[in-house]
């Protein structure tokens, strides 16, 4: 396994459009370990592939405590097939934003069908975290970041934090 280099806000591979994954081979397996290794020692809690500058339909998740053995969840091709009307507003970050941090509201719960890492065709049924997870990653297959949920005086305060922060990862 290899751990990948994460792309940082405002790279513009964020906002791109993943590609469909014709199947689940040897290469998509790969992709889906090294974006584990990547996640884990960030640490976080998934991230999409985009995020490591692959633009297709991979993400990786694991919202495992601390104390908890790992349960990583990994998805090619995942498409949310049904959401929840009630909502739920969590305190998301994300690894493309370092030590950023918003409210987001969204479904509470989902459905998200895809194909496992054997191939197979599955369907998880997510409420709380979970759900957040997988939407917020999801998201970025489509170029949406999280950003894009919350208003635009935030999102700027968001991005002037991040360019400080640039700055001092350079110095």
């Amino acid at each position: 396994m290899a751990k990948l280099s994460i792309r940082i806000a405002p790279d513009p591979v964020l906002k791109a459009r993943a590609e469909p994954v014709a199947g689940v081979d040897a290469r998509i397996t790969r992709l889906m370990d090294d974006m584990l290794e990547t996640m884990y020692e960030a640490p976080g809690v998934g991230l999409a592939a985009p995020q490591v500058g692959v633009l297709e339909r991979v993400i990786v998740v694991d919202i495992a405590g601390k104390d908890e053995p790992a349960q990583p969840l990994c998805l090619a091709n995942p498409e949310v097939v049904w959401v929840s009307d009630e909502k739920h507003t969590y305190n998301e970050g994300c690894l493309s934003f370092p030590d950023q941090y918003a409210d987001v509201t969204r479904p509470a719960q989902c459905r998200v069908r895809y194909l496992d890492r054997s191939g197979a065709p599955q369907e998880v049924e997510a409420a709380g975290l979970l759900a957040t997870c997988l939407q917020h990653e999801i998201d970025h297959l489509d170029g949406i970041l999280f950003t894009d949920h919350i208003s635009p005086l935030k999102r700027n305060i968001i991005m002037r934090k991040l360019t400080k922060w640039k700055k001092s990862q350079a110095a």
